[in-house]
């Protein structure tokens, strides 16, 4: 009865002290069936698609207008696939479709269910910052992700696809669209993310462990980059709905 209010009714903002994602590259034929019939995957070379993890943190998130003391702080984790959709005028539009989102608190799981089709599951999320390491963790969700702080020249991980950051800085995100797709009404819903200096600055991943990629059956996945981005305004506006035409 009220399924429209997962459409993103409203524009939301938030403040992002932090976000670092990592991004996965799997051999295109592995995700197809991952997303569904109105998107196609945002390949490189023609061979590798993408999955990207984001651990962001972020502070008073709340409709867009409204009062900071409106705003909560959480703890979110995403992943994500890089897609692309051709809409209704024919433009290309460039964006992720999410696998699953999760949280550190019952309350955005609570709301981001209601109003978003994101997936939230709430789950313990740590994060320990020591002199040469900054570690987030879960163990209920069999996460762990170890960037190494240093002020040392970052190369690309090891076996990654891009030849340089240049090519590599395309999949970093964020991407101005995200996708979500009703197959029983072929209708297509559509968030934009906007945003304003966003800066990724590289960073090397000591260690990596991401349970939810083993669940999904997915082998080979390779570590193509790493970034973090910090201190930086968002919002979304409200969702757009539109019927999508073979």
């Amino acid at each position: 009865m009220f399924s429209f209010l997962k459409n993103h009714p409203f524009a939301v903002e938030a403040f992002f002290k932090s976000s670092t994602v990592l991004t996965f590259a799997i051999a295109k034929e592995q995700l197809q069936d991952l997303i569904p019939e109105c998107l196609e995957l945002d390949t490189f070379n023609d061979k590798w698609a993408f999955v990207a993890m984001a651990m962001v943190e972020t502070t008073g998130l709340r409709p867009k207008g409204f009062p900071k003391f409106f705003g909560n702080d959480f703890f979110l984790i995403g992943y994500r696939i890089f897609v692309r959709y051709t809409n209704t005028a024919g433009k290309r539009l460039r964006g992720l479709y999410i696998l699953k989102s999760e949280t550190d608190q019952k309350k955005m799981e609570f709301l981001g269910n209601i109003f978003t089709h994101y997936k939230y599951a709430t789950t313990d999320i740590t994060q320990t910052v020591k002199n040469k390491t900054t570690t987030v963790q879960s163990i209920q969700s069999a996460f762990k992700i170890v960037v190494e702080n240093t002020d040392e020249a970052i190369s690309l991980p090891l076996n990654s696809p891009f030849a340089d950051w240049k090519e590599a800085r395309r999949f970093a995100g964020p991407l101005p669209f995200t996708f979500t797709y009703n197959a029983a009404t072929k209708k297509v819903l559509i968030i934009e993310g906007v945003r304003e200096n966003w800066t990724p600055t590289r960073i090397r991943i000591a260690e990596q462990h991401v349970s939810f990629l083993n669940s999904l059956n997915l082998t080979g996945a390779i570590l193509a980059n790493a970034f973090v981005i910090k201190d930086i305004p968002y919002f979304w506006k409200k969702g757009k709905t539109e019927q999508w035409k073979k």
